[in-house]
């Protein structure tokens, strides 16, 4: 009932403030300046696109930086030119070619070069760098032995620039959807010329990205940075394209607080929230459907485990946990946005079988719980890590319930702003964390790799040698159908072993304002801010 009387509260207010709005709205005045306003949940990691490993990031990245191709507007899987004007393979697609285009700069006017492209490979790549994300390019011959510190010279690695503005990559394996990968950010240049003015190629966390010194080749650059209050970006004079963008620049805003995002919404202060609060989406869908967007995500919700942890070595343990969460009852009365129940870690698709492993089954989970000997007055007390976020906390709360009603287990939640929840868990300093994956390109293995011994995005301290050698012979595997099936395997054998637990395949629930052109549903939500324009309604 609280949440209930708070949403009517909400409302109300809402109401009254777009009936007590005299003069111009503040969506209007950023609509006729061509400035996208848009909610980003937190404040970002940081801006270094070979450091940071979330969404949040990505959103404010993807204005930056460029990749050697982009999205496009509203045709999912296909490519559009970016950094490179047009690129080829051979018949296996285990060489690739790329060729830049000749008038493509960095936004300080410099020419943008394949060697660029190389440099930014070695420093994701160099081991002392310490990047999360390196294991996006271990597609690349030799960029695995590179990163783990095995060869040390980095010409062995398959990437070569033939020429100023040509670039050669050599695949160990067949990898047609190459292009999809290009678009994530791992893969962008990074601007050579400034990094190793600020310092060493392999130095973490150097100035280079602040407001007054950052370089980048994206549609817009970084003109501003203030602290939990946005982030502005301005149109790039020297971006090769841009006659096509039409925005003049994009602020984001770090609101955590969904409520309070949707009440800046309605308060006419932003073209696009970042989410809806569960208890909004009925109503905006009544009274707002115009504003409203739901849409498929290609994502998973899950609990991770550090099983490394005393407690949580005994698979019974994580089984029992996993078996007492009933996601149905999740999505329901929490969530209300469409989500499905995840019996798996990969979202299906026709193609691909997501095995079905994890269910609710509190009376199983109560006998292996007892069986691990939590029996009498022996309880399991343990502790689980979220954000700072409402509808993490909710969650947290709910599964705090459930373990309470079917297993007896006292649980402590932590709850942490972002930088300190990411910090946490890559330490492993935690039990049970709550967690979250979207998917980086359209392919199972954006969802399996990243559970690979030493992977920056494992984060539970799990590793299975059979289960790398099942996804090494997936990659291997040329005919696409018996590829999905050892997939399917590897995942089996991951999901037997429980490091995660399945919760739900995400769906997305925002608001949009009727103002903003060019923005289409897309599976991966990268919309492309180039293509996006602003043109202001009378009626809205």
């Amino acid at each position: 009932m609280r949440h209930v009387h708070f949403i009517q509260i909400l409302i109300g207010l809402c109401v009254l403030a777009l009936i007590g709005c005299k003069g111009e709205p503040p969506i209007d005045s950023y609509t006729e300046k061509k400035i996208l306003v848009l909610g980003n949940s937190t404040e970002p990691q940081g801006l270094d696109p070979q450091i940071v490993t979330g969404v949040i990031e990505s959103n404010i990245i993807r204005a930056l930086f460029e990749g050697l191709c982009v999205e496009h507007p509203s045709k999912q899987g296909v490519h559009l030119p970016g950094a490179a004007e047009a690129w080829q393979a051979n018949d296996d697609f285990t060489e690739w070619t790329f060729y830049l285009r000749k008038d493509g700069k960095w936004s300080d006017g410099k020419p943008l070069t394949a060697e660029d492209f190389l440099f930014s490979y070695q420093r994701i790549l160099h081991p002392d760098f310490g990047a999360d994300y390196a294991s996006m390019l271990y597609y690349i011959k030799g960029a695995e032995s590179y990163n783990k510190g095995e060869i040390k010279d980095f010409s062995r690695v398959g990437v070569s620039a033939p020429d100023t503005y040509t670039l050669k990559i050599s695949l160990k394996a067949s990898i047609p959807f190459l292009p999809d990968l290009t678009k994530h950010y791992t893969w962008y240049p990074v601007p050579k010329h400034i990094i190793l003015k600020h310092g060493k190629m392999e130095q973490r966390n150097t100035p280079w990205t602040e407001p007054d010194k950052i370089v980048s080749n994206g549609a817009f650059v970084l003109k501003q940075w203030r602290l939990n209050d946005y982030i502005q970006t301005e149109k790039n004079p020297c971006y090769w394209d841009k006659d096509t963008v039409q925005l003049q620049g994009i602020r984001f805003l770090p609101i955590s607080n969904q409520y309070t995002e949707a009440r800046m919404f309605f308060n006419q202060q932003l073209h696009a929230t970042y989410g809806l609060a569960p208890e909004m989406i009925e109503h905006a869908k009544d009274k707002y459907s115009k504003y409203l967007r739901q849409e498929t995500y290609l994502g998973t919700n899950f609990i991770r485990f550090n099983v490394t942890d005393p407690l949580l070595m005994d698979l019974r343990v994580r089984q029992a946990l996993a078996l007492a969460i009933d996601s149905e009852a999740i999505i329901t009365h929490i969530l209300k946005g469409g989500q499905k129940p995840a019996y798996g870690m990969v979202p299906p698709t026709d193609d691909y079988r997501t095995p079905h492993v994890v269910s609710f089954d509190p009376i199983r989970a109560k006998k292996l719980l007892e069986e691990a000997g939590y029996t009498g007055n022996k309880k399991l007390r343990i502790t689980l890590l979220s954000t700072d976020r409402e509808v993490s906390k909710r969650l947290s709360e709910a599964y705090q319930d459930m373990w309470k009603k079917h297993l007896g287990a006292e649980v402590s939640i932590e709850q942490r702003e972002w930088k300190t929840y990411l910090s946490r868990m890559s330490g492993l300093d935690y039990q049970l964390a709550l967690g979250g994956w979207i998917g980086d390109y359209p392919d199972p293995t954006t969802f399996l790799d990243m559970w690979k011994t030493g992977d920056g995005n494992n984060r539970t301290g799990w590793s299975n040698k059979d289960y790398e050698l099942l996804l090494a012979e997936a990659e291997q595997t040329r005919n696409p159908s018996a590829r999905l099936r050892i997939l399917e395997q590897a995942e089996s054998l991951f999901l037997s072993e429980m490091p995660i637990i399945p919760v739900y395949w995400y769906t997305t629930n925002y608001l949009l304002h009727t103002s903003v052109l060019g923005w289409h549903p897309l599976l991966l939500n990268n919309h492309p801010y180039k293509f996006v324009d602003l043109e202001l309604k009378e009626n809205h």
